[in-house]
């Protein structure tokens, strides 16, 4: 099984490819910046609100994919610069209170619409 999924509570695609695909155990959900889902802009207030943000945005797709934060085993994190590392991680360890998933963060020459922080996650789902 291969499925895309798609939610209006989290920002529109950017480009050609799914805020997630569901297969019959994972769902790999794409990449969520610190956008509004309503005006496709980035949140004010720094990285720590677009960590937020990308958070909300990505929790909206695992709950779109049958999944939740609780079920995510991987995350990939992306960093515009690798200073604002302790305030995202900050805003990370509160949604992965216990038992976090495996995860990598890189620093990367730039994001999209010129975000701050870009995050992806890979969760358990049901099919």
């Amino acid at each position: 099984m291969r499925e895309a999924i798609a939610t209006s509570l989290a920002p529109a695609a950017l480009g050609p490819y799914s805020q997630a695909i569901k297969t019959d155990t994972l769902l790999f959900c794409s990449g969520q910046l610190g956008l509004d889902p309503e005006s496709g802009l980035l949140v004010e207030g720094g990285v720590e609100a677009q960590a937020k943000q990308a958070l909300a945005n990505l929790r909206a797709v695992l709950e779109a994919g049958g999944s939740s934060m609780a079920r995510v085993v991987k995350t990939v994190i992306f960093l515009a610069d690798m200073a604002d590392f302790a305030t995202v991680n900050g805003v990370y360890a509160q949604e992965f209170l216990n038992t976090p998933p495996a995860r990598s963060t890189v620093q990367v020459a730039g994001l999209p619409k010129g975000g701050l922080v870009e995050i992806e996650m890979i969760a358990l789902c049901n099919s």
